[in-house]
């Protein structure tokens, strides 16, 4: 998995003219100008930084293991075959290695440097993912861990007064449930995607491959939200500022930053102790139970799909998580 150090640099901008940053390994860079345009352009090209990180990790990885002083042209299908086949890694991780591996040479062969694509006829591997990995959070937990956040305190004159954080902290979790977006795309937000459109409050995020989504707002998240703006003066005088911003960890006072996906990790990580909830739930864990349980109320697959961002509705139903309930209770009414 990607360490947070890896996750903080990726998350990072990066002017539009900037070169891609990493170096090319030692066979590219020792192959000529050529190659090492091509390197640079093949990272340059993906937009998203995700994508273009564990790319850059699963090509690395290859020409780091071939011998330094072999030349591009001279990489054989069956160099390819058995590093796949020697890699410790998973099917899925395996299977993204080599689709890197042959995107990356295929821009290779039409810049003439090698022939063929080493990578073209290596065998993929055969996976099939019946449920996701994420681990599911439950309705009372979910409820409970909105409930525990505390979002007020006592000042010194022991007045009750709003506290910032807490009211934030609500806020991005409601959100996460209530919109079943993804952490990085809530991490995104900024004041101009949650609007009123005349009838009802909305936010629109930016979701993976360039999709964008605008959801409803239903009630307790709209109270949510704005309980949370209230705490931040003329918030509305600059739509570009990001919705929801980091404190300064002593005072709690917001700041004009916008937080990360791994500020919104780590603050889960935070409520899910206070509430004394399994630390190894996640934002994504949310995505899941919302999912579960718009299935199990008898929503549409196709609204699920939508509301969840997915081009795919397998993907969708990687998040359905009724069939292990189903097999829990088939087990526990075994009479042994």
């Amino acid at each position: 998995m990607t360490d947070s150090k890896q996750l903080t640099r990726i998350n990072s901008l990066v002017p539009a003219d900037a070169e891609f940053s990493s170096p090319p390994p030692l066979l590219i860079s020792q192959a000529g100008e050529v190659p090492q345009d091509a390197w640079h352009d093949f990272f340059g090209s993906i937009q998203n930084d995700y994508t273009r990180a564990a790319y850059e990790h699963a090509v690395r990885r290859f020409l780091t293991w071939l011998p330094s002083h072999l030349a591009p042209e001279k990489i054989k299908p069956a160099m390819v075959g058995r590093y796949i086949a020697k890699h410790t890694g998973s099917i899925p991780t395996r299977k993204l290695h080599l689709a890197a591996l042959r995107k990356f040479f295929d821009l290779l062969v039409e810049r003439h440097i090698m022939v063929i694509n080493p990578a073209a006829c290596v065998r993929g591997l055969r996976y099939e993912a019946i449920e996701g990995k994420t681990p599911e959070i439950t309705i009372e937990q979910a409820r409970k861990l909105l409930l525990v956040i505390r979002v007020e305190r006592k000042d010194k004159e022991g007045k009750t007064v709003p506290l910032a954080v807490g009211l934030r902290d609500r806020a991005i979790i409601a959100t996460l449930i209530y919109t079943a977006a993804r952490s990085g795309a809530v991490a995104q937000l900024k004041v101009k995607d949650f609007r009123h459109d005349g009838s009802q409050w909305t936010l629109r995020f930016a979701e993976k491959g360039g999709k964008s989504r605008e959801i409803p707002v239903r009630h307790d998240l709209q109270g949510y939200i704005l309980a949370y703006l209230a705490t931040i003066p003329d918030w509305q005088a600059d739509n570009t500022a990001p919705l929801f911003r980091t404190t300064i960890r002593r005072t709690a006072a917001l700041t004009a930053k916008a937080m990360t996906n791994i500020d919104i990790c780590r603050m889960m990580k935070r409520r899910l102790a206070n509430a004394g909830l399994p630390e190894h739930l996640s934002p994504h864990s949310l995505r899941v139970a919302t999912i579960t349980d718009l299935l199990t109320q008898g929503v549409p697959l196709e609204d699920c799909q939508y509301l969840a961002g997915h081009a795919d509705p397998r993907t969708t139903r990687l998040y359905d998580r009724r069939q292990k309930r189903v097999t829990r209770n088939v087990v526990e009414r075994i009479s042994i």
